[in-house]
């Protein structure tokens, strides 16, 4: 598939993460009509932080807690209720709940902050290739199906399909190979996002949801692929750290501490390609590998 041809099928996120206000303190979001059985987890944290912000003024979210709570369906629209749970003279809070079917689905809980200058300091970025260097994750992704002729037809579509989030691997993952729990991807967005930080921090927040527990399924040599695996992000937490422009290439430097107890955790720095530290990723995921009965 050419450059031109992703261009004209991929997604546009600023499309797809709009809201429609429908009382105060409520809107609704649709969903992108690409997911699987259940919603994408970065799409719902996403829709829920463009949800808190559309409450907030004058104020930039610095870190952001959520979890999941129940499988999202990908055949009807999410509604976020908004919980406008303090306003401060330097902090704001909000609290949003996913509903569908009556149901949370999930939540979040987002800290917003005033604008201040203070002291500065950032771990260094990892020594690795420029992304200029490196092939499209779609290309491991059509090496994949070939050795999959197996694959189910609905995770054939989700794999094949052009994504919003363009991602170029350093290490690319080798089926039912051990790896240690690391992994290094850059990415960005396809679309223009343009100068608007919510939108920014929004799409980072969606992307953030990518790849983190196959890094915690590499020293075990399976995939979410696998037969009988079952996995699922159980929560997720984003730092806001500095400034971004999502539509330059930025390096998602990811590691996986500890798994234990069918869960697997996994950290994340975000790094622009001149090395500033933009945002720091925390997740617990669920992965089983059910035996068959």
């Amino acid at each position: 598939m050419t450059d031109t041809q992703i261009e004209a099928e991929v997604e546009d996120l600023t499309e797809t993460l709009a809201l429609e206000p429908i009382e105060v303190n409520l809107f609704r979001g649709m969903t992108s009509g690409h997911d699987g059985p259940r919603i994408f987890g970065g799409h719902v944290i996403a829709q829920a932080l463009m949800a808190a912000y559309e409450t907030v003024e004058d104020r930039t979210c610095h870190s952001l807690h959520c979890y999941f709570i129940r499988p999202g369906d990908p055949s009807i629209p999410i509604l976020y209720d908004v919980d406008r749970a303090r306003d401060g003279a330097s902090f704001t809070t909000r609290r949003v709940t996913a509903i569908q079917h009556g149901q949370q689905i999930f939540n979040l809980a987002a800290s917003f902050q005033i604008h201040e200058e203070g002291f500065e300091h950032q771990t260094p970025m990892p020594d690795v290739p420029p992304p200029d260097d490196l092939a499209d994750s779609s290309e491991q992704f059509k090496a994949m199906l070939e050795k999959m002729p197996d694959i189910p037809e609905m995770a054939r579509r989700m794999m094949g399909r052009p994504r919003p989030i363009e991602q170029r691997p350093v290490d690319p993952r080798r089926v039912e190979v051990k790896s240690a729990p690391v992994s290094n991807v850059w990415m960005r967005a396809r679309a223009e996002i343009g100068p608007d930080q919510h939108l920014q921090q929004a799409i980072l927040a969606y992307a953030s949801d990518m790849s983190l527990m196959e890094t915690a399924m590499r020293p075990h040599a399976v995939t979410w692929q696998t037969g009988g695996m079952q996995s699922a992000s159980l929560d997720h937490a984003i730092w806001f750290h500095r400034p971004l422009n999502f539509n330059d290439w930025h390096l998602y430097a990811q590691e996986s501490p500890s798994a234990s107890g069918a869960r697997g955790f996994i950290r994340g720095e975000v790094f622009s390609q001149s090395g500033v530290l933009v945002a720091s990723v925390a997740q617990e995921g669920l992965f089983r590998l059910r035996k068959p009965a």
